[in-house]
């Protein structure tokens, strides 16, 4: 695993972000070790940021800072999970009436063209990549309401529930769950149906947490239930 920093950006946000990106992808897996010295040798920084980054993720629950400086990637906090994934859900609802009912053509477009990227990914079996686009999908819809904060709140609060999305993602028929679900907002919104298109985001995002029982089943030491 290697951290490679833009010098024409200050190195601390960086160093948060790489971080975050490597925990929701699992390339650092649920209870970890993490040790300071090393992360500083691999970002090529001193152990200040990599010290700040880490209370940074763990404010997010997304590491374990325990006594004496031990330093471990969370296990995947399910009811933490329930929580970020009803204030999504809720957020989400609403945004798809507000769209549906002022539909804007640039907007259908850009999303249209989003759905078809991430089907190129689905095809490509780049699930890390699926994912990112579907974040996007969802990101520019609340752009397009005037909410851009309001996907920064949601996004510091999804850590949990994006790691239990891509334990969810390879199995069979899931990305094509997500591309339909996706599809249906999209329609729905294009058709000015408010009650379609809060129906579809509230079916879409539906799935994930359905499945905990499975996905606990495969992975019993990432999660607490």
């Amino acid at each position: 695993m290697n951290f490679v920093l833009d010098p024409t950006r200050h190195a601390a946000p960086q160093v948060v972000e790489s971080l975050r990106a490597a925990i929701v992808s699992l390339e650092l897996a649920p209870g970890l070790a993490l040790d300071r010295a090393e992360l500083a040798q691999r970002f090529g920084v001193s152990q200040t940021p990599v010290r700040d980054a880490l209370m940074r993720l763990s404010e997010e629950g997304l590491v374990v800072i325990r006594a004496q400086y031990t330093t471990q990637v969370s296990r995947i906090d399910v009811p933490a999970a329930r929580e970020a994934h009803f204030l999504r859900r809720s957020i989400e609802i609403e945004i798809a009436r507000q769209l549906a009912d002022a539909p804007d053509n640039a907007v259908i477009a850009e999303l249209r063209l989003q759905l078809t990227h991430q089907a190129e990914l689905a095809a490509q079996k780049d699930f890390i990549g699926f994912m990112a686009a579907d974040k996007e999908f969802h990101r520019l819809m609340y752009v397009a309401a005037g909410l851009p904060r309001l996907w920064t709140v949601v996004l510091r609060m999804s850590g949990h529930v994006d790691r239990l999305r891509l334990l969810h993602s390879p199995f069979a028929g899931k990305t094509a769950s997500i591309l339909g679900g996706h599809q249906a907002i999209l329609d729905a919104i294009a058709a000015r149906d408010a009650n379609a298109a809060q129906a579809a985001v509230r079916e879409h995002l539906s799935g994930t947490l359905a499945s905990v029982d499975e996905i606990q089943q495969r992975h019993p030491e990432y999660l607490i239930l």
